[in-house]
């Protein structure tokens, strides 16, 4: 659980056809975050884009439905999200990660069943 107050975003923008050992590189982020005990880590998937190679990737034209773009988000306190960054070291070889200041209002977690 995050406390209220000040805490870190995490977000890695991939491509969904980027890979980690023959999986997705998003499930290999997500699975690490997990494993360190991070609050909580999201994918979402993205309809278009463009990265460093300025060629739009979209759902829009079949030809171009290849490497869409996926973001990774994670919120947690400073300390475990920049403890968790060097796990990145290994796995990005593109992309990009960034940090923002967020403020917690609330976080609520559900029952384990």
């Amino acid at each position: 659980m995050i406390p209220a107050g000040r805490a870190l975003r995490l977000t890695i923008f991939v491509d969904d056809t980027d890979t980690w050992h023959h999986r997705p590189l998003y499930t290999e982020i997500v699975h690490r975050a997990h494993a360190a005990g991070l609050a909580g880590a999201s994918v979402f998937h993205g309809l278009e884009g463009f990265g460093t190679t300025s060629i739009v990737h979209t759902t829009r034209l079949l030809s171009m439905a290849d490497d869409l773009p996926v973001a990774i988000t994670i919120v947690d306190t400073e300390e475990r999200i920049r403890a968790f960054l060097p796990q990145l070291d290994d796995l990005l070889t593109e992309g990009l990660a960034i940090l923002d200041e967020v403020e917690v209002v609330r976080h609520r977690g559900g029952r384990v069943t």
